[in-house]
């Protein structure tokens, strides 16, 4: 005879204690817990409706045919936590934080190749200390990074220096686009917007050629300066030359990616965005999250991950293997 197992304790000590509205009732005799018979719901089946299939606690409800205080009180129950995972291989990485609010956020570390997570914690704000424990986490267990792709942050730049850096060109883009404006009146910022919108099919020769032809032709317009009300000369067009400086300092790490011990290298941090979008998505539909609750739930998000693409990869060997 199967028995009927307690939700809470596992236990196949259980008896019948009632009907109530058609439904019959069962009591542990383990752990006192009393509960309504039907379809026993995992933990994992409950999780991946919960996360991946982003249901509201009412429609887990309706679903499984369990009372709302129910499925909250299973949801509480199950433990998310991410453990920095073991690695091995070598390649490409990406990194970048992103946040709720001002005070909570996700670093995390990408590899390029696969979208595996490599490096996950929570942070309070976006520290030069934060990305150098992330990288020596990654190396410390056995990943080899060949270079990073990062979004602009400038200190990082030097902190990681021997490394090969890849400076997102679609951030760059847009810390140009900020300064001048999506249209520009100036002649110069129109070129200027222009040319870094070609940046993404440019070969680096090229663009850097070209900028340097720009720079030449509004040299004028660059260095005027102006009478400003504190009786000092200042230069006229300041966001102009903001933009300028920006792309002055990045120039040196737009086009790493061209560079031939560097073949394989994307361009931008597009696979990472795409990441916490699908994060950003699945979190949105659980509003009112505490911060615990919202940490287990981004932890489960990227367990998830992980476990996904591990079972992609076994499949892949496997068709190799039968080939």
């Amino acid at each position: 005879m199967n028995k009927k197992k307690c939700e809470v304790c596992g236990s196949s000590h259980t008896v019948k204690n009632g009907v109530r509205k058609g439904v019959q009732l069962y009591k542990c005799q383990d752990c006192g817990y009393q509960f309504r018979g039907g379809t026993h719901v995992s933990e994992d089946d409950l999780w991946y409706a919960y996360q991946q299939e982003k249901q509201t606690i009412k429609e887990l409800s309706e679903r499984f045919g369990k009372s709302v205080a129910t499925i909250k009180r299973r949801l509480q129950g199950i433990k998310r936590k991410w453990v920095q995972p073991s690695l091995s291989g070598e390649g490409f990485v990406h990194l970048d934080v992103t946040y709720w609010g001002r005070s909570f956020g996700v670093l995390l570390a990408l590899d390029n190749q696969t979208g595996k997570p490599l490096y996950m914690a929570f942070v309070k704000s976006e520290t030069v200390k934060d990305y150098q424990e992330a990288v020596s986490s990654i190396e410390e267990r056995g990943y080899t990074i060949r270079g990073l792709i990062i979004d602009g942050k400038q200190s990082l730049f030097k902190s990681f220096s021997e490394y090969p850096i890849q400076m997102c060109q679609f951030h760059m883009k847009q810390i140009v686009r900020r300064y001048l404006t999506l249209n520009p009146r100036m002649f110069a910022g129109r070129e200027l917007k222009d040319l870094v919108g070609r940046l993404h099919k440019a070969d680096g020769a090229n663009f850097r050629e070209d900028y340097q032809e720009w720079k030449e032709r509004w040299k004028d317009t660059i260095s005027h300066k102006s009478l400003h009300r504190d009786g000092k000369m200042h230069y006229t067009h300041q966001r102009l030359r903001a933009a300028i400086n920006s792309l002055n300092f990045y120039m040196p790490y737009l086009f790493t990616y061209q560079r031939e011990d560097c073949k394989g290298m994307p361009n931008t941090n597009n696979k990472i965005e795409g990441t916490f979008t699908d994060l950003k998505k699945n979190l949105n539909n659980h509003s009112g999250l505490t911060q615990e609750n919202r940490k287990r739930f981004i932890s489960g998000f990227f367990l998830a991950l992980e476990s996904k693409l591990e079972r992609i990869n076994d499949t892949e060997k496997e068709k190799t293997g039968s080939t």
